[in-house]
């Protein structure tokens, strides 16, 4: 199978996996206690005045026609009205979507920046203090909670030391880019040293388990590349030491890392509600909080939709890659 018609098939494949998304964040509102026409409504209004609201939304219709109404202006971005500020969702949810990218995007440069070469010494130093020391890295970073460690993080390098801020995003990277593109240079810098100094803390706090997890992989993978027949007959060979670790061994190791790196890019994307809730990041998981607390389902559902694109895509990304990385794996 040809690499198009791969890509038209994991496409077809996630189109059904959204849809099926769809569908269950649709059916989450009316098994969800509460009601949508409460949020608009003080308790004690006139039952005329609630009957009228509630039809003026639709809620007075059939199931099915508030599914198809609800489905059918998706493709189009259409994600209705937020019950609270009755403006466009999609608005709201496409102006906090770079801030969520950018934290889960930096949480796993944080990771892999650290994890791969931490897994690669841990292996080549196996039964060494530095072995010792990667595998209790990896264990407290799995085992430690990301609020604790956001909270821990504050406390100590923000408040005590005042190395980093607490909170807040003052800058993006696409009003960096605004500045680049505007030709001023050096107010881009300091963008983006300000952009820099404000998610450090919160990067750390999302890709610490992360961090933890491509270690111990990273490590397994080289292990056992290392253990193969072909590293062997490399050495006999004569060929030098770091080619066979790095060259051969390592490129092989990274195969399955690149998938799991994908895989969690796509669940860093979904997981980071707790960590921008500790650092107040104006991102998708304040947006999904915040919506759930004024039980405005419209956002709550086009947020969850969104995040669910987000993941099918990547999904889809990387096995296009791994394919491309590994020529023994067909397109299947």
């Amino acid at each position: 199978m040809s690499l198009s018609r791969f890509l038209i098939k994991r496409s077809l494949q996630g189109l059904f996996v959204i849809w099926g998304v769809i569908t269950v964040v649709f059916g989450l509102r009316f098994i969800s206690p509460g009601d949508p026409a409460n949020v608009l409504l003080p308790p004690d209004v006139d039952p005329e005045v609630r009957a009228q609201v509630i039809a003026e939304l639709g809620l007075n219709e059939p199931l099915y026609v508030q599914y198809w109404e609800f489905v059918s202006g998706i493709p189009f971005g259409d994600l209705g009205l937020s019950l609270v500020t009755r403006t466009p969702v999609a608005a709201r949810v496409v102006a906090k979507l770079p801030a969520t990218l950018e934290l889960a995007i930096a949480a796993t440069v944080v990771a892999v920046v650290i994890a791969i070469p931490l897994g690669v010494l841990s292996a080549t130093r196996r039964h060494q203090p530095a072995d010792y020391g990667a595998t209790v890295f990896s264990l407290v970073g799995i085992s430690t909670p990301n609020f604790w460690l956001g909270v821990m993080l504050i406390l100590v390098l923000a408040v005590q030391l005042n190395l980093f801020p607490t909170s807040q995003r003052p800058i993006g990277l696409d009003g960096i880019a605004m500045l680049l593109a505007g030709g001023e240079a050096g107010a881009a810098i300091r963008g983006f040293v300000t952009w820099l100094w404000h998610i450090t803390l919160p990067a750390i706090t999302l890709g610490t388990y992360f961090t933890a997890l491509i270690t111990r992989l990273t490590r397994s993978g080289m292990l056992d590349q290392l253990g193969q027949t072909y590293v062997r007959a490399s050495r006999a060979k004569g060929l030098p030491e770091t080619l066979v670790r790095y060259k051969h061994a390592l490129r092989n190791t990274l195969i399955p890392v690149i998938t799991v790196i994908g895989l969690q890019l796509g669940t860093l994307i979904g997981g980071a509600v707790i960590t921008e809730a500790v650092f107040a990041w104006p991102g998708l998981g304040t947006l999904i909080i915040n919506s759930i607390n004024a039980r405005d389902w419209p956002v709550l559902q086009g947020s969850l939709i969104v995040v669910a694109v987000g993941f099918v895509l990547v999904n889809i990304l990387v096995d296009a890659l791994y394919a491309y990385v590994n020529p023994q794996v067909a397109y299947d």
